[in-house]
C-alpha cells in the first residue's frame, strides 16, 4: 500500500463535510518523504548487514579493538535501521485507523528514542571494552586491519549519504522526521569511528603504540554517547508533547490577535514530520464565530490540525461596577 492510500481512504471516511476543529479531513500526518525514506532505510539495513559480517569476523582475526568496536557499533546500526524502517511500515499500515486519534505520526519519534537508547548502550559497551584493552599489550594484524576499517569507512559513508535528510523540510520543522535522523546519525557516528580506528591502527603500525587502537575506540565510544544524549533529548520532547517551536507558536497568537482578540490560552504540539496541531482560546469582547478565526491561520505551513475556542468577556455591569467602588471606600 501506498503512503497516499490510506489517506484516500480516510477521506473516504470522514466525507464531504470538514471536521470544525481540523485542517486536514484525512487525519494522516505522515512526513512528505515517508516513502523514500522507507526505501533508503530498508537498502541501508541490507548494506550494513554485510559490513557488519566483515568487519566483526576481521576484528577477531586480527585482533583489533578498533575493528571489533566498529562491528558492535554496526550491530546496533543493523537493529536501528530495522527498527526505522519497521516504524515506517507500521506508520504507513495504520495511517488511516482511527483508532489513532491524532494519526500515527510519531511511530517515528518512538522508534528514534529506541534507537538512541541502543546507541547509548552500545557506547557503554565499547567503552568498557577499550578501556579494558588499554591495560593489555594484544598482537594486532595491523595491515589486514588497515584494509577492514578502511572498508568499513567507505560502506558507513556511502550509507549516511543514502540516508541524508531531503531538503523538503519546512523551517517551522526544527526537529524533521527524526526517526531517519537517528539512522542517518548512526552511521555518521560510525564513520567517525572507522576514521579514528584508522588513525589508531595506523599509530600502532607506523610508530609502535600499540594503545592507539584501544584508545581510539574510547574516542569513539564517548563521541557515540553524546550522539546518543542529544537524540534522547530530542525524541524525549516530541513524546512528551513540549512545544516544538517558539516561533510558530508566535506566529500563530500574532495571526489570531490580528484583527481582535486576545490568545488566552495557546497550546502547540508536534503531530509528525511537517505537522502541528494547536488548540487555542480566544477572549473577544462581541461574539464572534470560531470559524473567522480558523481562516486567519489557514495556508500557515505546518499547521495540520486546529482547535479554536472563542470566549465572550462578560461586561462588567454599571450597578456592579459600583458596588464595588463603594465596599472599597
Amino acid at each position: 500500500m501506498s503512503v497516499t492510500e490510506p489517506r484516500a481512504v480516510a477521506a473516504s471516511q470522514a466525507g464531504a463535510e470538514s471536521p470544525l476543529d481540523g485542517f486536514r479531513a484525512d487525519r494522516v500526518y505522515l512526513g512528505a518523504d515517508h516513502a523514500r525514506n522507507e526505501r533508503r532505510t530498508r537498502l541501508a539495513a541490507v548494506v550494513c548487514v554485510v559490513s557488519l559480517a566483515v568487519q566483526v569476523g576481521g576484528g577477531f582475526a586480527f585482533n583489533s579493538m578498533a575493528l571489533i568496536a566498529g562491528g558492535l557499533h554496526m550491530a546496533g546500526h543493523v537493529a536501528a535501521l530495522v527498527v526505522a524502517a519497521g516504524a515506517y511500515a507500521v506508520a504507513r499500515r495504520f495511517a488511516a485507523d482511527r483508532r489513532f486519534s491524532f494519526g500515527t505520526g510519531k511511530i517515528g519519534y518512538l522508534a528514534a528514542f529506541a534507537n538512541a537508547v541502543v546507541l547509548a548502550a552500545t557506547a557503554v559497551a565499547v567503552l568498557a571494552e577499550s578501556v579494558e584493552r588499554i591495560f593489555k599489550d594484544p598482537e594486532i594484524g595491523y595491515d589486514g586491519a588497515l584494509a577492514l576499517a578502511g572498508l568499513g569507512l567507505v560502506i558507513n559513508l556511502g550509507c549516511a549519504w543514502l540516508l541524508r535528510p531531503s531538503r523538503t523540510a519546512h523551517h517551522h520543522d526544527e526537529v524533521g522526521d527524526l526517526n531517519l535522523s537517528v539512522a542517518h546519525l548512526h552511521l555518521t557516528a560510525d564513520a567517525v569511528v572507522s576514521a579514528l580506528a584508522i588513525l589508531g591502527l595506523a599509530a600502532g603500525r607506523l610508530l609502535g603504540w600499540v594503545w592507539a587502537d584501544a584508545a581510539a575506540g574510547v574516542l569513539g565510544a564517548l563521541l557515540i554517547g553524546h550522539f546518543a544524549y542529544n537524540l534522547l533529548k530530542r525524541a524525549a520532547a516530541v513524546l512528551l508533547d513540549m512545544n516544538p517551536s517558539a516561533t510558530l507558536a508566535e506566529e500563530v497568537r500574532a495571526r489570531l490577535e490580528a484583527e481582535g482578540g486576545r490568545v488566552v490560552d495557546l497550546h502547540l504540539w508536534r503531530l509528525g514530520p511537517g505537522h502541528h496541531a494547536a488548540i487555542a482560546v480566544v477572549s473577544v469582547d462581541t461574539p464572534r464565530p470560531p470559524e473567522a478565526f480558523r481562516a486567519r491561520l489557514a495556508g500557515l505551513a505546518g499547521i495540520s490540525h486546529l482547535t479554536v475556542e472563542v470566549r465572550v468577556s462578560e461586561p462588567i455591569r454599571a450597578d456592579a461596577a459600583l458596588t464595588r467602588k463603594r465596599a472599597s471606600v
